[in-house]
């Protein structure tokens, strides 16, 4: 596997797809596979760099879901670190759902967000990028850590305790609902404000009952109003500034899949 990552890596360097916090991701093809793959070479000058290496091929490598980007193999040689993935060309419900309640570990993401969320040749959406993610026990709740993930995704309680949980992760998944459905930046500069966080904007719209004038204007007037509040409502339940009222992503999961009604939610 090491020689196909190379060789492809050398070959696809100029094709790059992005840099997250800890490298950047190249498309590549592995001839043994006849598949495109996606490479993530992690920065050698980040000093998370192999914390975070280590982590994700201990995490995902174990992690079996359609709804979760496949880890293919990794490398680490001559002081390169290498992931390869499926690669994503274009159900993140149903993988959160695996991740927190159905595998032998609950697993904390602590970092959903829209660019760690791809879409297959059949518009799946897949999660990606576990280079954060944390694993507990189902009976325990992970103990202070150094706070990490992405500013406008994260929960205020894990902003002020640093303790990530499956609440936080279902805040920030609340979050990509409505940054999905509004089509704007989870942070918006505002000259007279400062910063205006989609969440606040939205949560104002919900309390004068004007909920639908948040819907991404590219969406014209040709969508269903009523699935899109109830798409909407449900990222406010999950992202409520009291987590407390927050429901489990399984509860979010049975609204989103019309098994249960919306809810109504206090502001």
């Amino acid at each position: 596997m090491k020689k196909y990552i190379r060789k492809t890596f050398q070959l696809f360097e100029k094709l790059s797809h992005g840099e997250g916090g800890f490298g950047r991701v190249y498309e590549g093809y592995l001839t043994s596979m006849n598949a495109n793959v996606a490479i993530k070479k992690i920065n050698p000058g980040s000093r998370q760099g192999i914390k975070e290496f280590a982590t994700e091929v201990m995490t995902i490598s174990r992690l079996r879901h359609r709804n979760l980007v496949q880890l293919i193999g990794w490398c680490h040689e001559k002081k390169e670190l290498l992931l390869i993935y499926e690669f994503m060309s274009n159900g993140i419900a149903s993988a959160l759902l695996y991740l927190h309640e159905e595998w032998e570990q609950c697993v904390i993401h602590r970092d959903i967000k829209s660019s760690n969320l791809m879409l297959d040749y059949d518009f799946n959406a897949k999660i990606g990028d576990f280079g954060l993610a944390r694993l507990v026990d189902h009976t325990k709740r992970l103990q202070t850590t150094v706070l990490a993930g992405t500013m406008g995704y994260m929960a205020h309680e894990y902003i002020y305790t640093s303790k990530a949980s499956k609440e936080s992760d279902v805040y920030s998944f609340g979050v990509v609902l409505l940054e999905i459905t509004c089509g704007r930046d989870v942070i918006k500069p505002r000259a007279e404000e400062g910063q205006v966080r989609l969440v606040d904007w939205v949560w104002e719209l919900y309390g004068t009952e004007r909920l639908l004038d948040a819907v991404a204007p590219k969406l014209g007037i040709d969508f269903d109003g009523r699935q899109l509040e109830c798409l909407m409502v449900v990222g406010l339940w999950c992202a409520h500034p009291d987590y407390t009222a927050c429901p489990s992503i399984r509860e979010a999961s049975n609204v989103l899949n019309f098994n249960t009604s919306a809810p109504v939610v206090d502001t």
